[in-house]
């Protein structure tokens, strides 16, 4: 699953890439040709980039909200869960021990009277 939203991801960003690579070669042919003057071309591939970041944050918070929504529905363990988990398992050992050694303790006590 992890593999899958990664692959989209690259996917994404590889778009991303090449559509700008794409905006800056017509903008400077547009320069070259004298139908744009240079500061208007980099005004536009510089929105052009500066949408992109907006939509690509977009596209990761909506990518975020999937998995979690998927992993949800599908019933999977999550990181946070075995951290809770492993934390409560801590908190009995701990008392278990305390609780062992007042048990020695006592029949300890009770053995020597």
């Amino acid at each position: 699953m992890e593999d899958l939203v990664k692959k989209l991801l690259y996917t994404g960003v590889g778009l991303v890439a090449a559509t700008t690579e794409k905006v800056q070669t017509m903008v400077n042919d547009l320069v070259d040709k004298d139908k744009l003057k240079q500061e208007e071309g980099k005004r536009i591939v510089d929105d052009f980039i500066k949408s992109t970041e907006n939509k690509k944050d977009e596209f990761e918070g909506k990518m975020k909200d999937l998995v979690e929504s998927v992993v949800k529905k599908l019933n999977v363990v999550t990181r946070e869960d075995v951290n809770g988990l492993s934390k409560r398992i801590e908190d009995l050992e701990t008392e278990l021990t305390k609780m062992t050694k007042a048990a020695a303790k006592a029949a300890k006590t009770t053995t020597t009277k």
